[in-house]
């Protein structure tokens, strides 16, 4: 796990204030499609994993950080605003974190749909709680790039995630353009 949140650790520790994650994840329906960028409300954990498990450095944060806002609402605002600016469509949701490679079973799916999980990946989660317990502000945007397992007729492949992945390259430069100088200066 601490190579894992290394990067966003250095870049905090460097005076990064605001961290942007960005992932590739499955869509569990609920409106959401290969294509789309959704905002990360909040997240579910379904690992057993956490960066902050072991001793506490008390100079990156607090033993027991508070987590009630991993994805600050001032940042998804400004999302919001920015996605407009940009006619680019971002819906909202809440991302699971599994640990894969393997994408996930159709079981697994209807327990993370069952839980209140809109988005399924491997990845942003343990550099969200490490950001939040260095007390850094953080923004989650998601690429839903396939639907999840059971969701679809045809078999999951990586090859549809890159491909799906380049076909939004536009929309999502587009959102970060508009979106990052609303970010400079904005802490």
């Amino acid at each position: 796990m601490h190579e894992i949140v290394f990067g966003v650790r250095a870049a905090i520790s460097a005076g990064c204030g605001i961290v942007v994650l960005t992932n590739a994840a499955g869509g569990l329906g609920k409106g959401l499609g290969p294509g789309d960028l959704v905002l990360i409300t909040d997240h579910l954990n379904l690992t057993g994993r956490n960066p902050l498990i072991g001793e506490n450095d008390p100079r990156l944060g607090p033993r027991f950080p508070d987590l009630s806002e991993v994805y600050s609402m001032r940042l998804r605002d400004l999302a919001r605003q920015a996605a407009a600016d940009a006619r680019v469509a971002l819906a909202e949701g809440v991302y699971a974190w599994m640990t894969g490679p393997s994408y996930e079973t159709p079981a697994e799916i209807r327990m993370v749909a069952t839980l209140g999980g809109d988005l399924v990946g491997m990845s942003t989660v343990p550099e969200a709680i490490a950001a939040r317990h260095m007390g850094a502000e953080v923004l989650g945007i998601s690429l839903v790039t396939n639907l999840a397992a059971g969701l679809s007729s045809q078999p999951l492949t990586h090859e549809e995630v890159t491909r799906t992945a380049e076909e939004a390259r536009d929309r999502f430069t587009r959102l970060l353009d508009a979106l990052l100088p609303r970010l400079t200066g904005s802490r």
